[in-house]
């Protein structure tokens, strides 16, 4: 957590509210996001940190003429409270009672006839049409072409364009020639004539292709155009050398300028466009002409990168051994040095930062590691920094979130461990979290079930307790690609989108995720990732089931075996057989000692 002075905020609002009113705009709304909807945005994106001070990754702020507001959720009311503070910007807790949602927020203060200006760029069209709808009544006018913070941002950082490469296919497993072939079927299925593509993920993943335009995801900033005969891609040409560009050719992409994207969709006539609303910036789809039938429906993309191929599901199993091997060292790391002068979170996480990039075929991490000591983990996305940091005494909690970008796959992997005495309460929460994860690694169902049928397997031992986590219970993880990946998820709100509450599928790869936060005490996550595969077909149908990923020990002395039913120390000890059978060949003897210790059967 970096404080911006106060006094440069109100400056830079004082300068923003100038423009406002020499242009007519009565209030102005800055997002979280880049030109292309993605879920982490580069530093050239980072307005709403630039005008507001906060720094957490999800957050709007709304400029009016006399106040300024930044909303934000449940993850960051600590963090934004304090680097608000002093700077005019009032904070607003979402989801508190009483606390307006952003669109009740404009309803209230934009006047008759008014004016709303934002972004387009970075608003996707489904928010940026219910933005226009919900202010409908009092007639206001929005204007999306306004990039107003962008104009007194005189120190920008450069937007990203680094270089692009090619996956080989021996990592992604099919040719892009047979994807795109694909995508094609699945457009004249909808008899669509051009699909537009901005997702920077999809891009990659159809492709075959990476780069490094987004921290820790590999993506390269890029738009597409797909018809029944081209592929028009919008890049940064500096970004390709001549054999990307060979590779290129060959599958029959024209090459295009970055910012050309608008002109080329504004002079689409009487096509039937192909489109995901909530993937594409508003200003994009405001360029397509009246004469354009918009055919909206979930990117096939997405549906078609979250089934893995078989090449890809054997690449992350061996990675996943490797990358257990890693987390597995550091953790007993950890654990024998907590309490040494000089150890504390930034530093432990650093650490494991160095041991995965050692590793020949690791490229990066696959988001920033959440290394968090006893209160510190009991805020869910805590990070610590050099400057802002606890150090790791020889008691309590310790948690560590991570994950590591490989050639072979993307890894994400949760552990909580003991670095010395912990309380009752401690190992009777670890214990409750501990069996929660492996109920639901265990699940067999029908095939045709969504993460909303799953979620209380993993659950029914903390709600039964009065507990509960305030967050999914899994996530889809990409190749080689976003960390957090539809359409599959596992939580137990309603999400009627098949975009995020998508049907399990043969390949899918999903976290399986359960904690629990006590603010102020600790907080605890165990995370494995599971592979969704077919079990038994009978008379009454195609069963599921998942195959463990992840082979990393559970913390035996964060757990209460009192505590658990005969099931629950049967999987513990099925699981811990398996990390000690996996691990073990790449082991000294030394380790092979210190592992047959930690995975013995309880």
């Amino acid at each position: 957590m970096q404080i911006t002075d106060a006094k440069v905020i109100t400056g830079r609002l004082s300068k923003v509210r100038d423009i406002m009113k020499s242009e007519g705009v009565d209030i102005y709304v800055v997002v979280t996001g880049d030109y292309h909807i993605s879920e982490y945005a580069g530093d050239y994106f980072k307005e709403r940190e630039f005008i507001s001070g906060f720094s957490g990754s999800a957050g709007t702020a709304v400029i009016t003429s006399d106040t300024a507001v930044l909303f934000t959720d449940g993850r960051y009311f600590v963090q934004a409270a304090a680097e608000l503070s002093g700077s005019g910007v009032e904070l607003y807790r979402s989801g508190q009672e009483g606390v307006p949602t952003t669109l009740e927020f404009l309803k209230k203060h934009m006047p008759e006839q008014g004016v709303l200006g934002f972004d387009g760029r970075v608003v996707d069209t489904a928010e940026g049409e219910r933005i226009a709808k919900a202010l409908s009544g009092k007639k206001v006018r929005i204007s999306e072409g306004e990039d107003l913070v962008g104009s007194i941002w005189d120190d920008r950082p450069a937007l990203p364009m680094n270089p692009v490469w090619i996956l080989e296919e021996k990592y992604a497993g099919k040719p892009a020639e047979e994807k795109i072939a694909d995508l094609r079927g699945e457009m004249k299925k909808r008899q669509a004539t051009v699909h537009l593509l901005t997702s920077l993920d999809d891009i990659a993943w159809l492709l075959n292709i990476r780069g490094d335009d987004i921290v820790h995801t590999p993506v390269v900033l890029s738009y597409l155009i797909v018809t029944k005969q081209e592929l028009f891609l919008f890049i940064h040409e500096k970004t390709l050398n001549e054999e990307v560009r060979a590779y290129l050719h060959e599958l029959g992409v024209r090459i295009m300028p970055y910012e050309a994207v608008y002109q080329i969709a504004s002079a689409f006539r009487y096509e039937r466009v192909l489109l995901e609303k909530p993937k594409i910036n508003y200003r994009l789809f405001r360029c397509l002409d009246a004469s354009v039938k918009v055919i909206e429906a979930m990117n096939p993309t997405a549906a078609a990168k979250a089934v893995k191929n078989p090449v890809e599901q054997e690449n992350m199993r061996r990675v996943h051994v490797q990358d257990g091997l890693v987390l597995t060292r550091f953790l007993r790391w950890v654990k024998e040095h907590a309490g040494e002068k000089g150890l504390d979170e930034w530093i432990a996480g650093e650490y494991l930062d160095k041991l995965r990039l050692e590793q020949k075929n690791c490229l990066d991490m696959s988001f920033t590691t959440i290394s968090a000591w006893g209160p510190n983990a009991a805020m869910c996305h805590y990070t610590a920094s050099e400057t802002e940091k606890s150090g790791v005494p020889k008691k309590g909690l310790y948690l560590v979130d991570s994950g590591g970008q490989y050639y072979e796959g993307t890894t994400d992997v949760t552990r909580t461990i003991a670095v010395g005495p912990i309380t009752q309460e401690e190992k009777r929460c670890c214990t409750l979290v501990a069996c929660s994860m492996l109920r639901l690694l265990d699940a067999k169902f029908m095939y045709g079930c969504r993460g909303i049928n799953l979620d209380y397997i993993a659950r029914e031992l903390l709600w039964k307790n009065g507990m509960d986590f305030n967050h999914g219970t899994g996530h889809g993880v990409g190749y080689l690609g976003c960390v957090h990946e539809r359409p599959n998820s596992i939580r137990w709100r309603l999400l009627t989108s098949p975009a995020e509450n998508a049907v399990l599928e043969e390949g899918m790869v999903t976290s399986d995720e359960p904690g629990l936060y006590l603010e102020g005490k600790f907080g605890i996550r165990t995370e494995n990732l599971m592979l969704c595969v077919k079990d038994v077909k009978n008379e009454f149908g195609q069963f599921m089931k998942f195959e463990n990923l992840t082979w990393v020990p559970i913390d035996l002395d964060t757990i209460d075996v009192s505590l658990m039913e005969a099931r629950d120390r049967e999987l513990l000890n099925a699981y811990h057989k398996g990390v000690y059978e996996k691990l073990s060949p790449y082991m000294t003897e030394e380790e092979k000692v210190w592992l047959a210790e930690a995975t013995r059967a309880i």
